[in-house]
């Protein structure tokens, strides 16, 4: 393998869309792991567009992130919430809902929770 890779998210090795055209998550695969960008429109919520693909009660992901732009609000199945918005850090366990707040697309880079996010489950 090369000293040096360089990749680009507008020609990602992946790109994964959500339920109802309300998003895309767009995955970089490297040797040292994956890292996703997650384009959330206006609408989106988990428990609506991810969850028939999941097949889960909720977000079984665990996220390490940071939201590039957009508004985020996450809820815990325990029922703690954060929002997160423009040049926020976040981590999330597994076990949570979340949605879009406002009119703008909410895009995050996760290094942690895309790998197998927006997947049916496998068999």
């Amino acid at each position: 393998m090369a000293g040096i890779v360089r990749k680009s998210f507008d020609s990602a090795d992946e790109t994964r869309p959500f339920e109802d055209g309300k998003g895309r998550l767009d995955l970089l695969i490297g040797d040292g792991g994956s890292v996703g960008r997650a384009v959330f429109e206006p609408g989106w919520r988990w428990s609506k567009h991810i969850k028939p693909i999941a097949g889960t009660d909720s977000c079984q992901a665990s996220h390490v992130g940071y939201v590039v732009s957009g508004r985020m609000k996450v809820v815990m199945d325990d029922g703690e919430t954060a929002e997160f918005g423009p040049g926020d850090y976040m981590e999330v366990k597994p076990g949570h809902d979340a949605w879009v707040l406002g009119d703008e697309p909410c895009v995050t880079l996760d290094w942690l929770g895309f790998t197998n996010y927006a997947l049916p489950p496998s068999s």
